[in-house]
């Protein structure tokens, strides 16, 4: 028997509704329209973020501030759904998994164009995916990450992908890949023109061509990029913008007067202590994101004295979480314990928390050899990000818990990409990261940011465990969902004996937005879909 999926084309073309996931008291999404009924079409929509994008080729890069403005320009195979992290389709219009999940066939739609006039069929799909399974993890480190390494690695995932006629397309996997789907969602593996790809070379990452429904226009570094709208776009009646435009305000102060100013029609990364004046401001409209996230203190345990368990779980028990949660983020957020957020299936509740115990951790650092403490760098990253709006702030708390016991952390910043660079280098004592969930899965958190093979691409902290490697990679080779939340929580439990970070918040994204916006998806992935919006002024 072979499990089949079918969506018709004509549900993708959805009506924006609002929807209860995560939400505040207020809707997170609503449908376009004005008042009397009549849906407002064009205008341009300005959005602000704290960062600049690293890369418009979203396969180059780890980063949402990159794959959020490529969401605009290209397109995937398939699609999460709206509010969720269900599996819909896009390019593709229905597909076909093999009994032993070992291959997948998928339908694509046809007449699709690409923005530079260039077709969209099966032998895009195969260009795409052999130029990056034909790479490095310099060059897509999130195709390593998630496919198990390259073409010849022995742990590549896939065997191959083949274009079986002008509108289908195979792959086929070296083993089972139980979130296969979901990873053909992720913004990373969205299908460019290989024309262009070819005529722009190196330089692509700064010309993107894909099918999506705004066409690129220039990108201004630290400044911003502008879109305008694909007039054949595929989806009837569809973008209703003319034009986008993503900028980059540094600033949390400055991005939230660029709001209240009327500059600008959205904002990311608010400050908890502004959500209230969003909120009575009868102008703008809250938003917030599930909190599929974590934000964490990093270790590179190749680096002395780093690489001794004993001094993690020292500045490990150094952090008061529930004083930080409380101080910093308006007490809104949720002190985090471990590694995934507790939204995840395989969240394992009964992992005890490192207790704030300053004793404790004198009494460990004496132990490893540090009865009075050491001197260490800690990195704070240079933009707000959704489950770290103010990196700094955080800092500067770390950096007075460490310093009562004894620990002397200066801290250290960079340019993002650059920052993002030397983290991946192993060249940070410390560092202050997180991630946000791209599928909603434990693998997506666990194997991605930990596992030994990821060193050098999202594994910053350069953490190997033989024991946690083995545990997962036997979770991504059976589909018995229980099991593998089993295997979950066991890694969970080997983290927290052998921490490669502290984990420190599972914060709520929050946004601002002018009013008439309508038709936005807080999508907990912390995407940016802009297809739907309409501006009701």
């Amino acid at each position: 028997m072979r499990r089949e999926y079918r969506i018709h084309l004509s549900l993708i073309v959805l009506m924006v509704t609002g929807f209860l996931l995560g939400a505040c008291s207020n809707d997170n999404a609503e449908t376009g329209g004005s008042e009397d009924g009549a849906e407002e079409e064009g205008g341009v929509f300005v959005f602000a973020r704290g960062g600049d994008s690293v890369s418009l080729d979203p396969s180059e890069v780890t980063d949402n501030e990159s794959t959020n403005v490529a969401q605009s320009m290209l397109e995937n195979l398939v699609a999460f759904e709206e509010g969720g992290t269900g599996i819909e389709p896009m390019l593709a219009e229905e597909w076909e998994e093999s009994e032993d999940g070992l291959t997948y066939t998928f339908q694509l739609q046809e007449g699709v164009k690409f923005h530079d006039g260039t077709d969209f069929n099966a032998e895009a799909v195969v260009v795409n995916f052999e130029r990056w399974m034909n790479g490095s993890g310099d060059q897509f480190p999130t195709y390593g990450s998630v496919f198990g390494g390259f073409i010849d690695d022995e742990s590549h995932i896939i065997e191959s992908v083949e274009a079986l006629d002008e509108t289908t397309v195979e792959f086929k996997l070296n083993t089972l890949k139980p979130t296969f789907l979901k990873e053909l969602a992720l913004t990373n593996f969205a299908i460019s023109s290989p024309a262009a790809i070819e005529l722009h070379g190196e330089d692509y990452s700064n010309n993107p061509v894909g099918t999506g429904p705004f066409v690129f226009d220039e990108w201004i570094r630290n400044d911003r990029v502008v879109m305008s709208k694909y007039e054949d776009y595929r989806l009837e009646g569809y973008p209703k913008l003319d034009q986008v435009i993503i900028r980059a305000i540094p600033d949390n102060s400055a991005r939230m007067n660029a709001l209240i100013s009327g500059e600008v029609d959205m904002i990311d990364g608010v400050d908890p202590e502004n959500a209230q004046q969003i909120e009575e401001d009868e102008n703008l409209r809250l938003l917030t994101r599930p909190a599929l996230n974590i934000g964490y203190l990093g270790f590179t345990v190749t680096r002395e004295p780093f690489d001794d368990p004993l001094v993690r779980q020292a500045l490990s028990h150094a952090v008061d979480k529930e004083a930080m949660v409380e101080g910093l983020f308006a007490g809104m957020e949720e002190p985090a314990k471990n590694a995934i957020p507790p939204v995840i299936d395989g969240h394992h509740d009964e992992v005890e928390t490192y207790d704030y115990d300053p004793e404790k951790a004198r009494e460990l650092l004496a132990e490893a050899g540090y009865p009075d403490g050491f001197e260490m760098e800690l990195w704070a990253m240079p933009v707000p990000r959704p489950y770290m709006p103010d990196a700094n702030k955080v800092a500067e708390y770390l950096q007075s818990n460490f310093a009562d016991i004894g620990v002397t952390a200066n801290i250290v910043s960079f340019e993002w990409a650059t920052y993002l660079e030397k983290a991946r280098a192993g060249e940070a004592d410390t560092f202050i990261l997180g991630w946000t969930g791209t599928n909603g899965d434990a693998d997506d958190f666990l194997f991605s940011l930990w596992h030994e093979n990821n060193i050098g691409s999202l594994n910053s902290t350069h953490y190997t465990n033989e024991e946690f490697n083995q545990v997962l990679e036997e979770a991504r080779s059976i589909t018995d969902e229980e099991k593998r939340n089993e295997l979950y929580r066991e890694a969970q439990e080997i983290m927290h004996e052998d921490p490669p970070i502290i984990p420190l918040v599972h914060p709520t994204p929050i946004l601002g937005a002018q009013d008439y916006v309508k038709g936005f998806d807080p999508h907990p992935t912390g995407s940016l879909y802009t297809t739907e919006i309409t501006l009701d002024k």
